[in-house]
C-alpha cells in the first residue's frame, strides 16, 4: 500500500488537480490459471461477454483486461459513462482499470469518482482484517500550501513514538529540506521516507514544534497494528453533564470489539451526551458503521428501520449483481458478526441517545458518513462540529481476480428516509435542512492540542454547545497550530490507504 500513498503525496506535492489512486500491477500473477494458450476474441465496441468467461484466467494481461471491462460494465454504478476502449491496447491491467470509470463531476465541480483503485489481495486481506501495515505509528496530514507542508496528525497505534507530538511540522528528512525540493529524486526520497514500504526502513526527521523550536529524531518503520479506537473518555460539562468522548479512526475488523468495549464503558458510566470524533475516519466496513449506529441510537429507534439501502446501476433494480440476492435494506446490526475477534450473535450494548455530536471534516468519508446519514434517518439529532465531510455515499464489494483485489464503485446508499444525495459531503450549518446541511458549527482543525483534550478546538466547541447551544468558545485561539508559519489548519489531507476511505461490503457481511 506504500505505493498508493506515495503516489497521492506526489500529486499533492506537485499541486495536481486530479488524484489517481492505484496500486501495484497484478502482473498476471496469483489466482487460478486455466492454462489458456489462446487469447480472447477481438474487441467489439459495445459488446460485452459475461465477466465469468474471463475470470481467473491469468496467463496474460489481455484476459485480465477483458474481465475488468465486462465486470465494470456489469457492476459499475455509472457503467454507461465509461468510454469503451480496446483491452488489447494495455499491457498493464491497472493502467486499463484506471480508465474504466466516469469522468463526470458532482454539482460542486468535484470529480464524481475519486476512489477507483486496486491492491494485491494478500495485502488487502492483511490490512483489512488485522489492521497491520508498515509505518511509524502515526498518520501524516499534508497541506497544499506553497510549499506543501506535512504535519504529524494523530497516533495510529500503540507504537506512536513519544518524541513526535500532534502538530509537529516536518522541516527536513535526511538532507532534503521540505521547502527546497527541486527534483524528482527529492520527491521520491520524501515519499519513501514518509510512507516506507518495508519494516526496518530508518530515516532522520527534523520537526518544528508549535513554539518554533526544532527537534531531530530517527524514526524506524515497523509492522504497525492500527488501533481503531485509541481514546474513550468521560468529561464533565459545565452544567454537570457527563459527556462521553469516543475517538474512532477506522472501520476495520478489529473495531468491532473495540467499539463494543468502548460503548460498554460509556454505558456503565451513564453518559448524558456523546461526542463521536470521526474527523480522520475515512471509512471501511459498512457493517461496523451499522453496529456503531445501533449502539448510539438503541433498539427503540432502530427496530425495523433501515440503516442503509444499497442501490445499484439501472441494470439491477431488484437484485444485487454481486450476490444475486434480492435487494433488501441493511438493518441496524445489534449483534456481533463472528467474523473477527468476537464470537457471533452476541448482543451489542446501546446508549439510547436522542442526539450525538460528530466531529468531522474532509477526511470523514463513506462509512463514517453512513453513520451520520443513518442516524438522521431515524431522527437521532446529529450536531456536526468541524467542516464539510468528503462526500462519498458510494461503496463496493472488494473483488479478487488473479491475485489483485479491485475496487470499483458499485452502489450508493440511502437511509430510512430515502436520502443519500450528499456527493459533496455533509456541511455544518446554522440550520438542518434534512439533507446535506446539518445543524452545527464550522470549526477548523486544531493541531495545537491532543485529540480528546477538552481545549482542543472542535471538542471545546462541542462542550460549549452542550452547555448553552452556541458555537462560540474561548478556545478559538487554538485553531491555528503554527501561527508563525501562516498556515491555517482548516484541514489537511490525511493520507490513508484508499480502502480505508470507502464503504466496503463483503460477502456474508
Amino acid at each position: 500500500m506504500g505505493g498508493t500513498r506515495r503516489h497521492l503525496f506526489i500529486c499533492v506535492f506537485l499541486t495536481l488537480s486530479a488524484i489517481q489512486l492505484s496500486a501495484c500491477s497484478s502482473g498476471g500473477g496469483g489466482g487460478d490459471d486455466a492454462g489458456h494458450d489462446d487469447q480472447p476474441s477481438a474487441w467489439q465496441p459495445g459488446v460485452f461477454l459475461p465477466s465469468d468467461e474471463f475470470a481467473n484466467q491469468c496467463s496474460s494481461a489481455l484476459w485480465e483486461n477483458n474481465w475488468l471491462r465486462s465486470w465494470s460494465h456489469e457492476t459499475y454504478l455509472w457503467y454507461d459513462e465509461i468510454e469503451d476502449r480496446d483491452p488489447a491496447g494495455y499491457a498493464d491491467p491497472t493502467e486499463y482499470f484506471a480508465l474504466l470509470k466516469t469522468e463526470g463531476y458532482t454539482p460542486s465541480g468535484s470529480k464524481k469518482d475519486n476512489f477507483h483503485y486496486s491492491m494485491p489481495t494478500a495485502e488487502w486481506n492483511q490490512q483489512s482484517e488485522s489492521g497491520v501495515s508498515v509505518g511509524y505509528g502515526f498518520q501524516w496530514a499534508v497541506f497544499n500550501s506553497n510549499p506543501e507542508q506535512v504535519y504529524a496528525a494523530y497516533s495510529d497505534s500503540e507504537e506512536w513514538p513519544a518524541e513526535v507530538a500532534r502538530g509537529m511540522r516536518v522541516v527536513r528528512i535526511g538532507d532534503v529540506y521540505m521547502s527546497q525540493v527541486s527534483s524528482q529524486a527529492d520527491i521520491d526520497f520524501i515519499n519513501n521516507a514518509l510512507w516506507p514500504s518495508a519494516a526496518g526502513d530508518t530515516h532522520e526527521f527534523e520537526f518544528e514544534r508549535g513554539d518554533g523550536t526544532l527537534y531531530t529524531v530517527e524514526l524506524t518503520a515497523a509492522n504497525v497494528v492500527s488501533d481503531p479506537v485509541p481514546k474513550v473518555d468521560v468529561l464533565e460539562g459545565s452544567g454537570g453533564e457527563r459527556v462521553g468522548y469516543l475517538l474512532f479512526n477506522d472501520h476495520i475488523g478489529t473495531a468491532e470489539k473495540a467499539l463494543r468495549d468502548a460503548v460498554t464503558q460509556l454505558r456503565q458510566q451513564s453518559i448524558d451526551e456523546l461526542v463521536l470524533d470521526l474527523r480522520y475516519n475515512g471509512g471501511g466496513y459498512l457493517a461496523i458503521a451499522s453496529q456503531l449506529a445501533y449502539m448510539i441510537a438503541g433498539p427503540e429507534r432502530t427496530e425495523g428501520k433501515t440503516f442503509e439501502l444499497m442501490q445499484f446501476n439501472d441494470q439491477h433494480p431488484t437484485h444485487d449483481p454481486v450476490t444475486g440476492e434480492p435487494l433488501e435494506p441493511i438493518p441496524f446490526i445489534d449483534v456481533t458478526l463472528g467474523e473477527w475477534e468476537l464470537p457471533g450473535n452476541q448482543s451489542l450494548p446501546s446508549l439510547n441517545l436522542e442526539r450525538v455530536f460528530v466531529l468531522a471534516g474532509p477526511n470523514t468519508c463513506s462509512a463514517s458518513e453512513a453513520i451520520i446519514n443513518s442516524l438522521r434517518g431515524v431522527n437521532v439529532k446529529v450536531v456536526l462540529i468541524g467542516s464539510q465531510t468528503c462526500g462519498k455515499p458510494y461503496g463496493f464489494y472488494p473483488t479478487d481476480n488473479c491475485g489483485t483485489t479491485w475496487f470499483t464503485i458499485q452502489f450508493k446508499g440511502v437511509n430510512d428516509k430515502g436520502f443519500g444525495e450528499y456527493s459533496d459531503g455533509f456541511a455544518p450549518s446554522s440550520y438542518d435542512d434534512g439533507y446535506a446541511l446539518v445543524k452545527g458549527c464550522e470549526v477548523a482543525d486544531d493541531f495545537s492540542h491532543p485529540l480528546g483534550d477538552e481545549n482542543e478546538g472542535r471538542l471545546a466547541v462541542a462542550l460549549n454547545y452542550i452547555a448553552d447551544g452556541q458555537c462560540e468558545t474561548s478556545a478559538a485561539a487554538g485553531f491555528v497550530a503554527q501561527p508563525q508559519l501562516g498556515v491555517m489548519f482548516s484541514d489537511g489531507k490525511v493520507v490513508k490507504p484508499a480502502w480505508r476511505q470507502n464503504r466496503i461490503v463483503t460477502l456474508g457481511r
